[in-house]
């Protein structure tokens, strides 16, 4: 139970917790992580002769972090210390995880909402929207409800998805990483009740929305850079590929260069967010927030740097071509006027080529970089296993 000056609702939990213990012979300890409390918080839960763990980092991740890390149990059940759950009520998430999940949510949806527990902004926008992306961005279609304070898990598989959330997206982190993992996860209905406190919540609406939403982006590149960058790609050359032989007119609207110049424009910007979320996916493995292996793993052989230079260099070649090819047009009026819509074309190309080709060099340095890294790691790997062997012998 994470705990923040909840003296008011504590030891009700904590005496719905013991009776769970102890009506369904279920050999386990109640814990208290508690994140800096002054209202007398941590007497009671002592009082009570359950285990406090102070934590001195503040934030609800930490806390439940601390906490987790002390339970002696195979299994760990958390849920909020404000009264909002019903601690003698957790017998399903222990049938769960029995019968071999490793993490059972509880949902409150298909469960019970009491009157006046939600916010109606929370229960009919907030939570579903943003549950919903979740279950998108991360196929996630086990888990309904996201937001859940209620949970339980097998205590080893969680700490191997060594979360390192310190506030509220700890929760979150802790769905995504489970799905990314491969871990079998399940939900069971659960009670959401008013909570029993006599000040405000911690939560805020807002500024706790747009953190769950940017921790969706940052943790799904393809999300926030990929599907965009292929759009972008897609239909700048779509556009670029009409317009290139010259105007298009459509009823009284003419396109010419002016649009060619915006779609070119759109290739280049759909070309860096698809490098950019390769550039993630590779860095979000060798850091750790993503399990290792990745569609983009070839990227890091050594020879990637070497072809990437190849396609660079020959994008940067057509593009001087075409440079020339624009100069020429030039120098056949004596470098004075030009016709606009013909030669415009040759060197809005030829920018393109030069700028991809500059992309694509850079990338490759990149990629090689990725390969020193990816290296290192196998080392490690290796020695590690090495040393495991040699202390079995």
């Amino acid at each position: 139970m994470p705990c923040l000056n909840e003296s008011r609702t504590l030891a009700a939990c904590i005496k719905k917790g013991q009776l769970f213990l102890k009506e369904h012979g279920v050999s386990g300890e109640v814990i208290v992580a508690d994140n800096g409390s002054t209202d007398g918080s941590i007497e009671i839960a002592e009082k009570m002769n359950v285990r406090v763990v102070t934590v001195s980092t503040r934030g609800y991740g930490a806390a439940l972090a601390a906490g987790i890390g002390a339970a002696e149990g195979k299994y760990v059940i958390m849920g909020d210390s404000d009264e909002s759950y019903d601690f003698s009520a957790l017998f399903p998430f222990v049938e769960k995880l029995r019968a071999g999940y490793d993490l059972v949510m509880g949902n409150r949806f298909l469960g019970r909402i009491v009157p006046g527990a939600m916010p109606a902004m929370h229960r009919y926008f907030g939570n579903p929207f943003l549950t919903a992306i979740g279950r998108l961005f991360f196929s996630c279609k086990e888990c309904g409800d996201f937001y859940c304070g209620l949970r339980g898990f097998r205590k080893e598989a969680v700490r191997a998805l060594k979360l390192q959330s310190l506030g509220m997206e700890f929760a979150l982190e802790m769905v995504v990483k489970a799905r990314m993992h491969g871990l079998r996860i399940t939900e069971v209905p659960v009670t959401l009740s008013p909570d029993g406190r006599d000040r405000a919540s911690h939560l805020r609406r807002y500024r706790d929305g747009w953190r769950s939403l940017r921790f969706y982006l940052l943790m799904s590149p393809r999300w926030f850079f990929g599907i965009p960058g292929v759009t972008l790609l897609v239909g700048g050359l779509i556009v670029s590929t009409v317009l290139l032989p010259g105007p298009l007119s459509v009823m009284s609207i003419t396109f010419d260069y002016h649009t060619l110049l915006y779609s070119t424009s759109a290739i280049v910007l759909g070309y860096q967010s698809i490098l950019l979320f390769i550039f993630a996916e590779l860095m979000a493995v060798e850091t750790g927030l993503h399990p290792l292996g990745s569609r983009f793993e070839f990227l890091q052989q050594r020879r990637t740097l070497e072809r990437c230079m190849v396609i660079g260099v020959t994008l940067i070649i057509v593009g001087v071509v075409l440079g020339i090819i624009a100069a020429r047009q030039w120098s056949f009026v004596g470098f004075g006027s030009l016709r606009p819509s013909l030669t415009i074309r040759f060197v809005i190309c030829s920018v393109l080529f030069l700028l991809l080709g500059g992309q694509t060099l850079l990338a490759g340095f990149y990629f090689g970089l990725m390969n020193l890294v990816a290296e290192r790691r196998t080392r490690r790997v290796s020695s590690s296993a090495e040393a495991a062997d040699s202390s079995r012998d």
